[in-house]
């Protein structure tokens, strides 16, 4: 039998009951409103494992690929970690926070591990290339690989993958929309004390 996932908007996504090989702790999954739209939080005892705009395509792969990894299945709720989650991102977007503290869990291969956690070396305010992303994890032949584990994280603006942009200064690809990416990289030269580009574009 199956249920529907808890608040996933048109993004739904059928997730199977518990079953026995699953673990008795589950994600809690929560609705999260933005100035860039809704997003959609789950975090399990350990910490926060997803968050994501509500209508971001991948938003259903990303909750089986979660179910798949961490052995266990979503309900709708909170916990300590998604309210911290909440009061940290409220003070982000109001320019007050400009890094997170909050505990994560990041489920993948040893490689996409390493590169969300490069990504979080990237300080607020700040871009980076791919290569230089690349380069920075002594992989700098890897750019294309490195770009791919971006696009496979899982918690959009706290592992900020937005601040990684083309090697010609341009935006490139990003989960949310290259509006939302725009939006992101000018609140936070905003509140850094750098002028705004505007022909990123």
């Amino acid at each position: 039998m199956e249920i529907e996932a808890p608040p996933c908007g048109t993004n739904s996504v059928k997730i199977p009951r518990q079953r026995k090989w699953m673990k008795k702790e589950m994600i809690k999954i929560t609705k999260i409103e933005t100035p860039l739209g809704e997003m959609v939080a789950g975090a399990t005892d350990d910490g926060v494992c997803l968050l994501e705009f509500n209508d971001r395509r991948m938003l259903p792969t990303e909750y089986k690929d979660l179910i798949r990894l961490l052995k266990t299945t979503f309900e709708d709720g909170e916990n300590k970690h998604l309210k911290t989650l909440k009061k940290q991102l409220k003070e982000y977007f109001d320019g007050r926070r400009k890094e997170f503290t909050v505990p994560l869990v990041t489920p993948g291969s040893e490689f996409q591990q390493a590169v969300w956690k490069e990504l979080q070396n990237i300080r607020f305010g700040s871009t980076r290339s791919y290569q230089e992303q690349a380069i920075a994890m002594k992989k700098p032949d890897s750019v294309r690989a490195v770009a791919n584990a971006n696009g496979m994280n899982r918690i959009s603006i706290v592992v900020p993958c937005h601040r990684v942009i083309g090697s010609d200064g341009r935006l490139t690809g990003y989960g949310g929309g290259l509006k939302r990416k725009k939006w992101l990289l000018d609140h936070e030269k905003k509140y850094s004390g750098k002028a705004v580009d505007l022909s990123l574009f």
